[in-house]
This record gives C-alpha cells, structure tokens and sequence, in this order.
C-alpha cells in the first residue's frame, strides 16, 4: 500500500554526460518508458540537504520489482555511475596542471584567474604541454624546490582565496601525486582537491552480515552537518585517503571513528578492488579512485560513531539496498559505485541482465592510475 506514495515522492536521479559514457552503454537501447531528464542530474549537489527518514528508506526498498526484465534492470545503476561521471565534454576548459614535467592536475580557466594573482607561486608557462587555447598550462614557481616549500605556498593561496572560492576548508592535507605510489610533489588542502584537478584516493568498505541464508549490508546516515551530502545514505566506513598513511591502516582509523569497529575485527576487511569516475562540475573536476574493502561482521555486532558524522545506522538485505540505489537519490553518488561493484562480486548482478558488461566496465570509467 505505502510503495506507490513512496516512489511518487522521490524522483530518480537521471542520465547526463556523454562520452566516455555515452561509448559504454549497451549498443542496444533501453526501452523509452525509462525516460532521461538532464535537468535534475546536472543541478545535483554535494551541497544540498536531503531530507527522508529511514521509513523512506525502507518503503522504497521493499517496493516490488520485476527483476525478471532483463532488458530494463540495470538502467537505474546505470543513472548513478553517470552522476559520478558528468560534463566530459568541459574538459578542453581546463589547463594541465604541471609539476617537475608530470600533469598532477588539471585547473579551469576561469579558476585560473585567481591563481594569477599569486606570481610568487604559480607560473604560466606556453605551448609545451599545448593544454590550452594559446598552449598554456599551469605550474609552481621554479623557487618552490621541495615538498614542503610547496606545501607551504600553495596552502597560503588555498587559505588567502578562502571560503568564498574553496568552501568547506578543513585543513587536511591530501598528497599531489601523478599515479598512485608515484612521488609526492607536494600536499594540498582536501577541499582544494577539484579545484586543482588532483588525483584524489579513498577507502570504502562494505560492513555486511549474513543471516537467515543472504548478506546484509550496514548503511550509514550521514549527520546533517556535514559539509557535503548532509543527511544522505554512507557506507558503513569511507574515508579520503590522506597524506602519511597507507589504504589499510586508514581504514582501520575509519573503522574506529565512523563505526567504532575495534582493530581486532577491522584488520580481517579484505581488499578487493578499486572504482574510479572523473567528474566535471563548474570549476570542480574530480579524479578519483577509491579502494573497496569487504568485512564481514558478527551477527551481534552494532556500530557507534565516534566522530559525530554520522547520525544513525541500519542493517538492510542487500537486495533492498540495491533496490534503494535503482530508485532514488538516496545515497551519496560516489557509494553507489562501490555497491554496485559488491552486486557484482557478490553474484546479485548476473550476465543474463542486459547491459552487465556495459555495466561493470562503467566502474572505472576514470583514470585508473
């Protein structure tokens, strides 16, 4: 009875993007009942606060579905790898950004501009890299020689910029690098990050149980203060990747502040992959690869956040959280992706759905480096 009203309520996160997208998806196309609006896929923001409970969850999740229509299942998974993967076709808007010859980022042009007033820092040298209209890209002044000098310079940008160009400075610094494990040019502030293009790395882990013969999965409701995604649906774990400390021990840290997971349970999380996007928003352009994670939990197990960033959790059968992903917005974009890779691994996702390897070649559909 409470289905219909529940999925009136809540509209589907839709398609934008074309390519590299658009060369992914099955050469056959879905039927046109499941209709695309580039309206509300292209005003998303990390900003915006949602609002739904976990009753809203839970309707939706139990709403019936054909899953036996193979030809239509996968199209709402498809809708949010493409949220994550958005407006490729600005990318000639931005400039290489240069270090000791390796491109670590890319700036927007008009981004560009506020970086001009800093002559004692950034250089904007001509034609080598041929990166934009007159061949310009962007580099650090030839004084800056070292990591830390680096670091100093552009953190007194990043900080004299302020809120009003970089919102949501939280003074953590995340390595520049050319490629995971590559050496590190210097670190920036995280919110910074997308403003300079940076290849950006994170961990997130699914926390499942199994009980009564099928996986659950623990799902987080981030608290509604947060900077970004206020109030939307997390995993159990997840965290940025930030300088001096490696993938596993970060995740152990996570564990213990956003869930309370002691160590003696967080070190059997097994790694199991990576997911990736590259993802264009006004002057933001996100390269991000995150690294998944799955640990299976005691029946017993309940978690606690410890750092106040997330507001409650809930165990969820694992086919209504993939229902919930098919059908709203409630998750934060970048989750999804790793859940989806879990419905694949897990065997929830089958080659007998049309679109399975358009699918799961869509999970890293950015710079896996």
């Amino acid at each position: 009875m409470g289905a219909p009203c529940c999925m009136s309520k809540f509209a589907t996160l839709s398609n934008i993007r074309s390519r590299p997208f658009s060369s992914i998806l099955p050469s056959h196309p879905f039927p046109s009942t499941t209709a695309i609006n580039f309206s509300l896929a292209s005003s998303f923001s990390s900003s915006a606060t949602f609002s739904f409970t976990w009753d809203d969850v839970i309707c939706v999740s139990e709403s019936q579905t054909d899953t036996q229509d193979r030809s239509r299942y996968l199209q709402g998974f498809f809708n949010k790898v493409q949220l994550c993967n958005r407006a490729s076709e600005k990318q000639s808007e931005f400039l290489p950004f240069v270090v000791e010859d390796h491109i670590v980022g890319f700036i927007h042009n008009g981004f560009v501009k506020h970086l001009r007033g800093f002559g004692d820092v950034f250089v904007f040298p001509k034609d080598k890299y041929n990166g934009g209209p007159n061949g310009d890209f962007v580099s650090l002044h030839p004084i800056l020689k070292t990591a830390e000098e680096r670091t100093r310079a552009v953190g007194y940008v990043v900080e004299n910029l302020g809120e009003e160009r970089i919102p949501g400075i939280r003074n953590e610094l995340y390595p520049v690098t050319s490629s995971f494990g590559a050496p590190i040019f210097f670190s920036l502030e995280r919110a910074a990050a997308p403003y300079f293009g940076i290849k950006a790395y994170g961990v997130h882990m699914n926390g499942y149980v199994e009980a009564d013969g099928q996986k659950h999965l623990w799902v987080g409701k981030r608290s509604d203060t947060k900077q970004t995604y206020p109030g939307m649906l997390d995993h159990l774990v997840a965290g940025g990747l930030p300088h001096g400390i490696d993938c596993k021990e970060n995740l152990i840290k996570e564990c213990e502040e956003e869930a309370g997971i002691p160590r003696s349970i967080s070190v059997k999380a097994i790694p199991v992959g990576a997911v990736s996007y590259m993802d264009i928003d006004e002057y933001r352009y996100k390269r991000d690869v995150l690294f998944c994670y799955d640990l299976k939990l005691p029946k017993d197990f309940i978690p606690n956040n410890e750092d106040g960033e997330v507001d409650s959790f809930k165990l969820i059968p694992i086919r209504q959280v993939a229902e919930v992903i098919r059908k709203t917005e409630f998750f934060k974009t970048n989750c999804s992706l790793v859940i989806i890779d879990f419905l694949f691994r897990h065997g929830y996702i089958t080659p007998e759905y049309h679109g399975y390897l358009d699918l799961l070649r869509s999970l890293r559909i950015g710079e896996y480096s």
